[in-house]
């Protein structure tokens, strides 16, 4: 019998509640107060803020970023630049909005009880963060695999994670985990596995100018760290 999530009403730090249809029993999905996920010194304060507020946000952004072309030498008044400050500005904010995206409305009552216990995998994921040590993009690939301990979630769901994850200031190793740890707090499955492979332009336009490298990094929680084989099985069927 499947359950269905959803999020009780009230206060915003109201918990994520799963509900039996068939006996009304309720069980409780466990993340974090605000169901923000990793929140930053100012996520709260980006996600609550008002139209006005938010328009404000993007007019200091654009100020900033005047500041540093006509820094870099360039004319701030000529055709092509004198709007680029406010479009930069937008594109900033919507490249970093998983500072603004809750997990709790993200999974939308996608969270259900079934009886199974077999790999569950969702691979070639597309994935697109902005390095927080250069502001350049990196872009790749996440596989995310897990085995259900009596709960499943709905597929789409597995990626629109990976995106909210992705959608801030990052670095490769932590968005990996963050990812994984979220998948683990939501579901309490037996384990959860994740590898992400990307193209750093910090690597690429910069630096030791290497294009064609590519970075690999994995989080393995539960069985998958334990057992070999289990972690072997989503290795290979990742490979394919």
């Amino acid at each position: 019998m499947s359950d269905a999530v959803e999020t009780t009403q009230g206060a915003s730090n109201s918990p994520l509640i799963g509900t039996n249809s068939a006996t009304g029993e309720s069980f409780p999905v466990e993340i974090d107060d605000l169901g923000l996920s990793f929140p930053s010194k100012g996520t709260v304060q980006r996600r609550q803020e008002t139209a006005e507020q938010q328009q404000k946000r993007m007019e200091k952004i654009a100020a900033a970023v005047e500041t540093i072309i006509d820094c870099l030498g360039e004319d701030t008044e000529r055709e092509g630049i004198v709007k680029t400050p406010m479009r930069y500005a937008k594109a900033l904010m919507f490249f970093t909005k998983g500072y603004e995206q809750s997990l709790k409305d993200l999974l939308n009552g996608a969270v259900f009880e079934e009886d199974t216990d077999e790999m569950v995998i969702v691979k070639n994921i597309d994935i697109f963060s902005l390095c927080e040590h250069h502001l350049v993009p990196f872009a790749g690939k996440v596989s995310i695999g897990y085995i259900p301990n009596g709960r499943v979630l709905g597929l789409s769901k597995l990626a629109r994670i990976a995106e909210m994850f992705a959608r801030r200031l990052q670095v490769q190793e932590r968005l990996t985990k963050q990812i994984a740890v979220a998948i683990q707090e939501v579901l309490q499955p037996q384990g959860v596995a994740v590898t992400i492979e990307c193209e750093h332009m910090c690597m690429v336009m910069r630096g030791v100018e290497k294009p064609g490298s590519s970075t690999v990094t994995s989080c393995m929680l539960g069985v998958f760290r334990q057992s070999h084989r289990t972690r072997e099985e989503f290795l290979n069927l990742t490979r394919k």
